[in-house]
């Protein structure tokens, strides 16, 4: 176990989110607007990837979910685009001294097929983690017998590496 002096050089982090679809919403999903007869409702865009990815990044370094950093009681983030949570999420695991080594992300939904669009997400996820597309993996399945069809599911598992030692530290050390 590390002592306070010590620094885990890596951390994982689980991130989970769920949302219904609505019609007359666009869709999207890890970034990407994909063409579908429903969008995904939600007090932002309904980004149901990019949701479950902040709360891993989040979780990883033990910061608040993205509930408590944006809540869903506050206007100002009705409708806003999810990059914004993402972007936040990636700047707490920055400023405590990591950076992501990989992602691995399964999606649950009946329709659309994620698959033709599964690279375009890639690319985009791993642009806005700043990492390489290999460092990413998407997949998705079906949710044949769980009665989800109307809905979208996302888990992500998230791996964190330390990068350097974290403001926090540097400026306890100057103290």
């Amino acid at each position: 176990m590390p002592t306070t002096n010590q620094r885990l050089t890596t951390r994982i982090g689980y991130g989970f989110d769920s949302h219904e679809f609505h019609p007359g919403i666009p869709l999207k999903i890890g970034g990407i607007t994909l063409a579908h007869d429903k969008g995904l409702g939600g007090h932002s865009d309904g980004d149901v990837l990019l949701h479950a990815i902040a709360d891993a990044l989040l979780g990883a370094v033990a910061a608040p979910d993205i509930g408590a950093l944006f809540p869903p009681s506050d206007p100002k983030w009705k409708g806003a685009d999810s990059v914004v949570f993402l972007r936040e999420a990636l700047k707490r695991v920055h400023d405590a001294g990591y950076g992501v080594a990989n992602l691995d992300a399964s999606l649950i939904l009946a329709a659309p097929k994620i698959g033709p669009h599964a690279a375009a997400i890639r690319v985009r996820v791993a642009e806005l983690l700043e990492v390489r597309s290999d460092c990413v993996g998407v997949k998705a399945k079906t949710p044949e017998g769980l009665n989800q069809e109307n809905a979208a599911v996302a888990h992500v598992v998230v791996l964190l590496e330390q990068q350097r030692v974290p403001k926090k530290s540097r400026q306890a050390n100057k103290e």
